[in-house]
């Protein structure tokens, strides 16, 4: 029996967090660690907690109904977990078990005092800590007291705050147990936390030390502010005393009282510089045992320090792996590809293998190193230019680590690699036929695909994808399709900058390109335009959309007036742009045309906001705009000194500008045509897996590598705890913000915009399409829960092209993520939206609904009363 409910923490290690949860896992394996010392105690079982469970069967049922309520109801919650607390609390401990942790505390001392702490078995782990989710009891003395208390702990496991963290998690209240760790008390002179890393900059070489007098409880529970220490090389280079006037210590007879701290004593550390620099090498060493950086929870006693706790910080950004030890600086590709949600490891590994550059993996996102373009200094400077005029963040960003001089090496000029990124590209003639020669070659290596894929099956088809991806890369090199990109966005620098130069003019390249030919994404937002049209006439077809809940719902529009020719409009759209969805980089994520359902909402609100033949009329608008700015502007430069040939040179850029600027768009459009190809190859693979009884599910290959894909279809077999794993960690990367600029050393940079010409309050940003809009703010996360109002200004974190058919209805935009010439920029300056992108947690700031002033030409947005 005494196997069964309860483990001495030197009988346990991190391997079984089923049996003893993850924080009593933890200390096991702490407990087995040289030189590490901890208080002696032991783990009361989740065999005990369900056994306890077992024998009151109502709250059994009282779970399974939790477990069938939304993370957001939250007053069910509220109730329901309170009902099960009470029923747990009451229910008596079964006599045996108790007998069992009687006999066990008679052992070690029964009138000791002793900490009673929760352990669940979702807690403390790698992806997620649960940090203050459950319970923990200090100083309670007696068998009597100590039994109460376990009982205390088991109801913790269904706290509201425990539930509603659990239900975000994607993690089953019924497959979540409680132990419950009982260690005998420490009375200490002083306590804290240790960080092996910096929980601020996630650097990995700064240890952060905070202390305070007596329990860590007045730390925890902020009654005062700690001592903070930070460490690195084992030296103390930063200290920061506190005031520290209470304390909270434990009474003789049970329990903790709050005490005034002797007021010559306030401001004394609470640690030496020599305790300190010996508690990090300690938790140094607990960091190499379990692997990751840690949260170590600490006590001094006597001199000595103990250690109550130790669990993974789950909110550092992992660092990308590297295969030696220098110094590295790494740019994030999600913000450059506007997505910076994490993607799946088949997504990531494809992006991989058909990208131009070497491309690191960390935290489900994809990162590209730029040590050694940026250590020799005429690299550097282009690497710092280009950066800059993409997103200003990230050129801060960099900068920041480059000012420190001993982190970038310094190399000559003459690094290999290629030209200098922003080097001027060669002459090109400013010719339509040049744009139309490009995509008639994408559109023939995409059929070439479709064509040469179709007989491929089983490991030949992972041969055949491989030669396509050289492909892939070739078309995405081609010399003459980077010549016309940088032709159109070098023509649009010049204008902004000649303009300001010669008539103060702000971003007058923005009205300039409006409707310019040729933008295959400003037109898939337009073509859904004329796709309202053919649904606009008929009342019963609008209302059959509106109640739309499945994938199969083209199947029934052909039975309602007029729904042969509006289902025939959708097919249409969906044969040109059904390869597309949100983060098409990641070719895991479903397409518009394996769920065309996603359109539906963006086509009744273009239904209900706009008129029969908006699109043409809109483009010809913008077109008209574009050519009544140009003649304002050369009549202008005409007046000036000189003004003949700068109307010349001027009107020569428009015309470049207006040729080459809407191809911009097109290789990615052709990228994401190829990955669906590639895409419905593969799963046709993966089925067969499946009716083998390889896989339980298609989709289990999104969490496979290319080549371990690959591997799988050779051998017939797959690693299902591999896998489980990956899916875990893929939801955890939720929870990470993805910096613009991670260094080798696990530091997190942002950037900063270093302004002075904006309002108090203003939310500051990268002015990307010119003008000044006011409205209501619509704070959109889901583009499929778009529920958009004439005149409303999109706020969103990022934009990629599936974005641009919500791009139709607004009147202006803000997005937390993108540069000048990033797709949701480029977009909004087609349709004359004004717009600012890179403005730092938008959507936390602005509230949906409330009213906003964006102002497009000087990049900030003004909150509104």
């Amino acid at each position: 029996m005494t196997e069964q409910y309860v483990r001495t923490l030197q009988e346990v290690d991190e391997t079984q967090v089923a049996l003893v949860g993850g924080k009593g896992a933890q200390l096991g394996a702490l407990s087995r660690i040289e030189g590490i010392s901890l208080p002696d105690g032991f783990c009361v079982t989740t065999d005990a907690f369900r056994r306890m469970v077992a024998e009151a069967p109502e709250i059994n049922d009282r779970i399974d109904q939790l477990s069938r309520l939304g993370a957001d109801d939250r007053e069910a919650i509220r109730t329901l977990s309170a009902q099960i607390r009470r029923s747990i609390e009451e229910a008596a401990v079964p006599g045996d078990l108790a007998a069992v942790i009687t006999r066990t505390l008679t052992r070690l001392g029964q009138q000791a005092a002793y900490a009673v702490r929760s352990s669940a078995t979702a807690e403390d782990l790698p992806t997620a800590s649960f940090a203050g989710q459950q319970d923990t009891y200090l100083n309670i003395v007696g068998p009597a007291a100590i039994l109460r208390h376990i009982s205390r702990c088991w109801a913790s496991l269904f706290t509201e705050r425990a539930v509603i963290y659990r239900r975000r998690n994607g993690i089953d209240h019924r497959t979540v147990h409680m132990a419950v760790v009982v260690q005998q008390m420490v009375f200490p002179q002083a306590s804290g936390i240790l960080f092996t890393a910096d929980p601020v900059t996630g650097n990995r070489k700064v240890a952060t030390v905070d202390a305070g007098f007596g329990l860590g409880e007045a730390l925890v529970s902020g009654l005062v502010n700690p001592d903070v220490f930070k460490v690195r090389d084992d030296e103390v280079v930063d200290r920061a005393i506190a005031a520290k006037r209470r304390a909270v210590l434990a009474l003789p007879a049970g329990g903790t009282q709050e005490v005034t701290i002797d007021a010559q004593r306030q401001e004394q550390p609470a640690l030496t510089d020599a305790q300190v620099l010996h508690l990090v090498r300690l938790g140094r060493r607990i960091e190499a045992h379990f692997g990751c950086p840690q949260d170590i929870e600490w006590c001094l006693v006597d001199d000595g320090f103990h250690i109550v706790q130790s669990r993974p910080i789950t909110t550092l950004f992992p660092v990308p792996e590297s295969d030696d030890e220098e110094n590295h600086l790494y740019v994030s590709v999600s913000h450059q590809q506007m997505m910076t949600d994490p993607m799946k490891p088949l997504g990531l590994s494809i992006w991989q293998l058909t990208a131009m550059v070497a491309m690191h993996e960390a935290g489900g996102r994809l990162f590209v190193d730029v040590t050694r373009r940026l250590a020799s200094p005429a690299s550097r400077a282009a690497l710092l230019d280009l950066m800059g005029k993409g997103d200003p963040l990230v050129r801060d960003a960099l900068e920041t680590v480059l000012e420190r001089d001993d982190f970038v090496p310094s190399l000559p000029d003459t690094v290999p690699g290629g030209p200098s990124a922003g080097g001027a590209p060669a002459p090109i003639e400013t010719d339509p036929a040049i744009v139309t020669e490009l995509i008639e070659r994408s559109r023939a290596s995409v059929t070439a695909l479709e064509r040469g894929i179709r007989t491929k099956t089983g490991p030949a088809l992972f041969d055949f994808l491989l030669e396509a991806f050289d492909e892939h890369k070739r078309v995405l090199a081609d010399p003459l399709s980077i010549q016309v990109i940088m032709a159109g966005m070098e023509a649009t620098w010049w204008l902004n900058d000649k303009l300001r130069e010669w008539l103060g003019e702000k971003n007058a390249a923005d009205t300039l390109t409006l409707s310019a030919p040729g933008n295959v994404t400003s037109e898939m937002g337009l073509e859904l335009l004329a796709v309202a049209d053919a649904v606009r006439p008929f009342p019963e077809l609008v209302a059959y959309l509106q109640d739309v809940e499945d994938e199969d719902f083209l199947d029934g529009m052909a039975k309602l007036a007029g729904g042969a020719g509006a289902r025939d409009a959708i097919e249409a759209y969906l044969d040109r742009y059904g390869m597309r969805c949100v983060g098409e980089i990641d070719i895991t994520r479903p397409r518009w045309r394996e769920c065309p359902a996603t359109l539906v909402p963006v086509i009744l609100d273009n239904v209900r906001n706009f008129e029969a033949g908006a699109a043409e009329r809109r483009f010809e608008e913008g077109r008209q705009k574009a050519r009544k700015k140009e003649q304002d502007v050369l009549s202008r430069l005409r007046t000036l000194p000189d003004g003949d040939r700068k109307a010349a040179e001027t009107e020569r850029m428009i015309d470049r500008v207006r040729t080459f600027i809407g191809y911009r768009e097109y290789p990615k459009y052709g990228i994401v045509s190829r990955s669906f190809v590639y895409k419905q190859a593969l799963l046709g693979e993966a089925e067969r897996l499946v009716q083998d009884h390889v896989l339980r599910e298609k989709e289990d290959v999104f969490y496979l590598t290319f080549q371990e894909f690959h591997d799988v279809v050779r051998s017939n077999r797959a690693d299902d705890q591999l896998i489980r794993r990956r899916k875990e960690a893929f939801r955890s990367y939720h929870a990470l913000t993805p910096p613009r600029v991670l260094t080798s050393d696990g530091e997190a940079l942002t950037g900063a915009y270093r302004r002075d010409d904006v309002p108090d309050g203003a939310l500051v940003g990268v002015p990307v399409s010119a003008g000044t809009v006011e409205g209501r703010a619509r704070v959109i996360l889901d583009m499929a829960e778009a529920d958009l109002e004439a005149g409303d200004i999109l706020v969103t974190a990022f934009t990629d092209p599936s974005w641009s058919p919500l791009f139709v209805g607004i009147t202006g935009l803000v997005t937390e993520v993108g540069g000048v010439m990033t797709h949701g920029a480029v977009i909004a300056r087609e349709y004359g939206l004004p717009a600012v992108v890179g403005v730092e947690q938008a959507t936390r700031l602005i509230r949906d609904g409330q009213r906003i002033r964006v102002h497009g030409t000087d990049g900030y947005v003004e909150l509104l009363s």
